[in-house]
């Protein structure tokens, strides 16, 4: 059984002591589940993928209970770098060559699909999370830029994608004055926003739109019945269908899921405010991501911090002193910030997958799941939940395109995931370290 990351690193309820959780809008706390419940749909996990479809369902018109271990936006929805990203996660030539042009077309369609329903949420239900245009993609090498100018040009090419602006060594230095990168590309059609504000407000719009969301309330198992029965320690919760909206925290709830999306950790820090300095990371309010295996991410914050995000680790438990751990890769990109104020540093835990494709799936004819979006969550996450409740309604065409991605397990599978993955990905960090 995978071991539960629900209580690993973090206190029952509890944010942790991030930025955003420093600077989030205030909501009331849902309650505990106390007894049983009957639903059309019950949701377990209250992220961006589960406070989606209970959203998406209840607007519908069906009946909608959601089950949170902690609170919303606790996971990975509530601490990642917050930026929305074209395409999915895997480059689209790739995906070209995995499943076809056919359904490569239909993949780039529903990512921007992901992207467009994401602003147009954040409209609707008027959530306050500093929507940004802009993410940058930086190449540490000109070899890498070059690849990025390939890959620009083919999507504008094969898809009549006109959003990215192409920056040559000196245009990527003007944007992001660091010593490190040789240009790249400026794509102004993703985004970024404060993470942990969207997640709340999209359980605001849920709550609204009628969901009955529960807070501290663990889900511990579930009978694959019609209907299905989902068991928290509390109550319980009797629906025609279940969403398992888990992610990096899914623990033993489903073994098919757990072979194939593994759980990982993350790390951001927040500095001081740079004041003026800030110009010294970045001369626009866009969001970085560069070209390294472990992706460094960052963006300057709306009180003007440098939240920078790097380094991963493979094992269950989060480095006793993660500010050092972030301050590592920052320095190799800002030199000039070694000795800066680090006034917040946080962990998360999100969830891969072996081809770092989302891996959704009817793990009973009654039960859907959606996970492993390997760090390209704020769109996938959103627009996964969205899928699942349209195939719930019966059109289940997006939900089984993205199904249809070939999968593949673990080696070893849920219990051999771990320590294999550590000695690839060690392999992996050192190959980026030397320029292979």
């Amino acid at each position: 059984m995978a071991m539960n990351l629900l209580y690993s690193n973090d206190r029952k309820a509890e944010y942790p002591a991030s930025w955003y959780a420093a600077t989030a809008n205030p909501i009331d706390r849902f309650p505990v589940l106390a007894g049983d419940e009957k639903a059309d749909v019950c949701v377990v996990g209250g992220g961006y993928t589960g406070l989606s479809a209970a959203l998406h369902l209840a607007e519908a018109g069906f009946s909608v209970v959601l089950l949170e271990a902690h609170c919303v936006g606790f996971g990975a929805s509530g601490r990642n770098g917050g930026q929305l990203g074209s395409a999915q996660r895997m480059d689209q030539e790739d995906l070209e060559r995995l499943v076809g042009d056919d359904d490569a077309a239909k993949l780039w369609d529903l990512a921007e699909d992901a992207k467009a329903l994401v602003k147009s949420l954040i409209a609707k239900h008027q959530i306050d999370c500093d929507l940004k245009p802009g993410v940058a993609v930086l190449g540490l090498s000109t070899g890498e830029q070059q690849e990025l100018h390939d890959h620009a040009a083919h999507l504008s090419d094969r898809y009549g994608y006109d959003q990215m602006e192409l920056l040559d060594e000196g245009a990527g230095h003007g944007l992001c004055p660091s010593p490190a990168y040789r240009g790249g590309y400026l794509d102004m059609g993703a985004a970024h926003l404060h993470p942990l504000n969207y997640a709340l407000g999209l359980a605001q719009a849920a709550a609204k739109a009628g969901v009955r969301i529960y807070e501290s309330t663990e889900v511990t198992g579930i009978e694959e019945t019609a209907p299905a029965v989902v068991h928290a320690a509390q109550g319980k919760v009797t629906a025609d269908h279940v969403i398992l909206a888990c992610n990096g925290y899914l623990g033993g709830l489903n073994g098919k899921v757990a072979a194939r999306v593994m759980p990982i950790n993350n790390f951001i820090a927040a500095t001081e405010p740079l004041g003026t300095d800030a110009a010294r990371v970045l001369t626009r309010d866009v969001a970085v991501a560069d070209t390294k295996f472990v992706v460094n991410y960052f963006r300057l914050s709306a009180d003007n911090r440098l939240l920078f995000g790097g380094g991963e680790s493979y094992g269950y438990s989060f480095p006793a002193d993660i500010a050092a751990k972030v301050r590592k890769p920052m320095v190799e990109i800002f030199p000039h910030l070694r000795d800066v104020k680090i006034d917040y540093a946080w962990g998360g835990t999100l969830a891969i997958t072996m081809r770092r494709m989302p891996y959704l799936t009817r793990v009973a004819p009654n039960i859907l799941s959606a996970s492993g979006y390997s760090g390209h969550g704020v769109g996938t996450a959103t627009h996964a939940g969205q899928l699942m409740a349209l195939a719930i309604q019966g059109q289940a065409e997006g939900f089984d395109t993205m199904a249809r991605v070939p999968t593949l397990p673990f080696p070893g599978g849920a219990t051999l995931r771990s320590p294999l993955l550590v000695l690839a990905m060690t392999w992996f960090a050192l190959r980026d370290r030397l320029g292979l």
